[in-house]
């Protein structure tokens, strides 16, 4: 009795989280565009979305960003992790806790701030201050995942290896570089997924002539839901589980 209250508590969580999705998906190859009863299978809605040149020009703004913040994000968050990682200087267990909160402090008031700060610094909203933000707020994502890769990391190989004369740079490319680069790439891929997924912070910084695709989405549910939607929602969708897969298949990954 008590595995079956058990199982039955896990699945009507799961059913409560999934279920929504599975819903959107479902309706996405629905053949009726304003009803909501079942009308048979099609994949008319995905075909009408690649005939939308606007909406192309908004996903390749997306895309744009995504890939640009979240190479930006690894290249420095990779620096980061090494200096954190590697030296003791004034002031280090201060940025380390920084970055836990910044990424526990709510969307919102990141958006707020950084509309602020733009305003001071008179920053022109459009596609320097979204890629701006999205660096960011997916920086502190990739210096956590990576810091956790090295954490595992004996410094005694580091300090063999300057005993057998080593340089600093040779270090870095033969030792922890190899060490951290499933890290990197579990970093960037989840930097994509939370650019492409951003809603509120990019509401604040992206400006009246710069759309991206989940702003893009936001406003057209004002409207009403359209099947359009849900055919974009269910690639959007699928898109971040794939990248979320393979950011935890590289995190497990052990060199």
């Amino acid at each position: 009795m008590k595995n079956f209250l058990k199982t039955s508590y896990i699945a009507s969580i799961y059913v409560f989280l999934y279920l929504p999705v599975i819903v959107l998906i479902a309706y996405a190859f629905n053949n009726a565009r304003f009803s909501a009863e079942w009308h048979g299978m099609t994949l008319q809605w995905f075909t009408t979305l690649f005939q939308d040149t606007d909406l192309l020009v908004i996903t390749a703004h997306s895309l744009i960003i995504a890939v640009l913040s979240a190479t930006i994000a690894v290249i420095l968050g990779a620096l980061g992790s090494v200096a954190l990682f590697r030296y003791y200087f004034f002031g280090k267990q201060f940025i380390h806790g920084l970055l836990f909160v910044l990424i526990v402090v709510p969307d919102l008031v990141f958006g707020i701030s950084l509309l602020i700060l733009y305003s001071l610094a008179k920053i022109h909203l459009g596609f320097w201050s979204l890629l701006l933000a999205h660096v960011t707020f997916c920086l502190p994502f990739v210096v956590v995942t990576v810091l956790g890769r090295l954490s595992g990391t004996d410094k005694k190989i580091i300090e063999a290896a300057r005993d057998l004369g080593a340089t600093d740079s040779t270090i870095f490319f033969k030792i922890i570089l190899p060490l951290m680069l499933p890290a990197l790439v579990a970093g960037w891929l989840l930097s994509f997924t939370l650019s492409m997924d951003d809603v509120i912070i990019s509401f604040f910084v992206s400006g009246p002539n710069f759309q991206i695709l989940p702003l893009y989405i936001f406003s057209q549910v004002h409207v009403g839901i359209t099947p359009e939607i849900n055919a974009l929602c269910t690639l959007v969708f699928l898109l971040t589980v794939l990248f979320v897969c393979l950011a935890h298949f590289l995190l497990k990954k052990r060199a």
